[in-house]
């Protein structure tokens, strides 16, 4: 695909080069030089890409946007699901909403105490195209047996739940199209009663750089229906303005209290130190969020 002169729709070709072309907000532009477009469908739901590039490796992109890049994605994948796995003492069941790269169940399932990892996935297409042409994200997860694929609703698959996870994952797109819902409150009041009563949930909160408006607005719907919420933070270069949130809610369980000595040693970037110095705020995120 990389020689036709028909592109897909988000990619230009500049100076016999391609170029996927994201606009962010309608107020920022990213240019990724492409080698090649490796996989170019529509599915019921959003056009799906796996492309490699000069700079990230192979990437998958939606509509347009970057989700995930060979380069950084482990980073933000080791975040969102080993912090939670250390949070809870015990966990067995585990739902992932969303993550059709695949690359936090293949995260989670380093963690041989796990029994059950649900990863329900409304867009088969995307987990598809990751599994067969991003594995350096996906991995095998495909060959773990622990691991079941739900294509289906999460907002549905949540309402016909009830305490049976013990800990919860949104790894959703931005909230636009099909991943709307998964920030709405009726949803987080449903997840939570999918959750034991010692569960707990982790969801991706956005920029705090570009998007303080939905990080703070994530917050207060998890502060109505948990009594513990706490934000933490990394790093992901590929994600506009580097800097990326996480939201912890918990009915009984606190990241302060987290046995380290089970957090694996199988990662390129998490350790105990990373994840104490996430939950460190700096100054601007603490005043945003209100928490001085």
């Amino acid at each position: 695909m990389a020689g036709s002169k028909e592109l897909p729709k988000y990619f230009e070709m500049i100076d016999e080069q391609i170029w996927l072309v994201e606009d962010d907000r309608q107020n920022l532009k990213l240019y990724y030089r492409v080698k090649e477009i490796l996989a170019n469908r529509q599915s019921p739901f959003q056009q799906v890409n796996i492309i490699d590039t000069y700079d990230f490796g192979r990437c998958l992109v939606l509509d347009g946007v970057m989700q995930t890049t060979e380069l950084d994605g482990y980073i933000y994948n080791e975040m969102i699901s080993h912090v939670p796995v250390v949070c809870h003492p015990n966990p067995k069941k585990v739902l992932v909403i969303g993550g059709g790269d695949c690359g936090v169940v293949n995260e989670l399932a380093k963690y041989a105490e796990l029994e059950q990892i649900d990863m329900v996935e409304i867009d088969r297409v995307v987990v598809e195209e990751c599994l067969d042409k991003l594995t350096g994200i996906a991995g095998k997860a495909a060959e773990d047996k622990r691991i079941n694929f739900l294509f289906e609703d999460g907002v549905k698959h949540v309402q016909n739940k009830k305490d049976f996870y013990d800990i919860a994952i949104v790894d959703s797109s931005d909230p636009i199209g099909p991943a709307v819902e998964l920030f709405s409150e009726e949803f987080y009041f449903n997840l939570k009663n999918a959750l034991k009563k010692d569960g707990l949930m982790v969801c991706q909160s956005q920029s705090p750089i570009f998007n303080k408006d939905i990080l703070k607005k994530t917050r207060e719907n998890l502060k109505k229906h948990f009594p513990l919420v706490i934000t933490y933070k990394t790093v992901v270069p590929s994600y506009p303005g580097g800097m990326w949130s996480f939201t912890l809610a918990s009915l009984k369980y606190h990241p302060a209290e987290a046995n380290y000595r089970r957090l694996s040693s199988d990662t390129k970037f998490i350790n105990r130190d990373i994840f104490q110095s996430s939950m460190h705020l700096p100054n601007f995120m603490i005043k945003d969020l209100g928490l001085d």
